[in-house]
């Protein structure tokens, strides 16, 4: 079991020793539209609602459909989406990559150049589509299936950080399995975060971008508990993550 505090008091010291490098790092995530804290992720689902938007408003307020202008709203809503699969998919989980070398206090260089590189990327891209896919799918059915499935399959960024080849269903089934008991806790976690973004809110709206890095380097240290904790029940090995150095863990690291 995991503590809050604990993993905020260890993503409080990560960013003691880099946070202007964090908070530049969660700028791109957040531009490329991961779903990684309240104050992004919404990035192209944001720009493909105001085109929605826009959309109905043309259905409503003309006699007649403009369709010039919805073939522009559709080229745009194309072009938003094939940036989100093909570019920001692979700069989320080099972000993400970023924020778990950081944790474990390892070199943390060339993250994003790790999502592009020519052995990873068509393995990110798939998996991380598959995974947006299912989520869209649940959320058809109701919302709540689809928050559930979004906590379910949270951790697919950080296995694919580690591990960006294992294949698209292995990596969903085991943020499945990584989550299972958890979600509510996680649920909560985002929770607490709350009341940093309405003071960043209130600061003119830009000291919520300050409050991003917080939040993900807390998430990675919550990933770090999780993949602990799927190794010592064999829900995964460690030759599946390519966990090629020892992980040591003393006493204070265990929650």
């Amino acid at each position: 079991m995991w503590i809050r505090k604990e993993l905020k008091d260890k993503a409080k010291a990560v960013l003691r020793k880099n946070y202007w490098t964090a908070f530049w790092v969660s700028i791109v995530i957040a531009l490329a539209g991961g779903n990684s804290g309240w104050g992004g992720g919404g990035g192209g689902r944001s720009h493909y609602n105001n085109s929605r938007d826009s959309l109905y408003s043309n259905f409503y307020n003309n006699s007649s459909i403009n369709w010039e202008i919805v073939s522009i709203i559709l080229i745009v809503i194309i072009a938003i989406l094939a940036l989100r699969i093909f570019i920001g998919y692979a700069l989320e989980v080099g972000g993400t990559r970023y924020f778990l070398k950081s944790a474990e206090y390892k070199d943390n260089k060339k993250s994003f150049s790790f999502g592009f590189n020519g052995q990873n990327y068509m393995g990110i891209v798939k998996a991380m589509l598959l995974t947006n896919v299912f989520i869209f799918l649940w959320s058809l059915l109701l919302i709540i299936p689809g928050v559930i499935k979004s906590y379910a399959y949270r951790m697919v960024p950080y296995i694919l950080a580690d591990n960006p080849n294992m294949g698209a269903r292995e990596a969903i089934a085991l943020s499945n399995e990584m989550t299972r008991g958890h979600k509510f806790d996680m649920f909560v976690l985002d929770l607490s975060f709350i009341g940093w973004y309405l003071l960043g809110v209130l600061a003119l709206g830009i000291g919520v971008l300050f409050v991003v890095p917080y939040e993900n380097a807390t998430k990675a240290e919550l990933y770090l508990v999780l993949r602990k904790d799927a190794l010592e029940n064999n829900l995964c090995s460690r030759e599946a993550l390519l966990l090629n150095e020892q992980i040591s863990y003393d006493s204070n690291d265990i929650y």
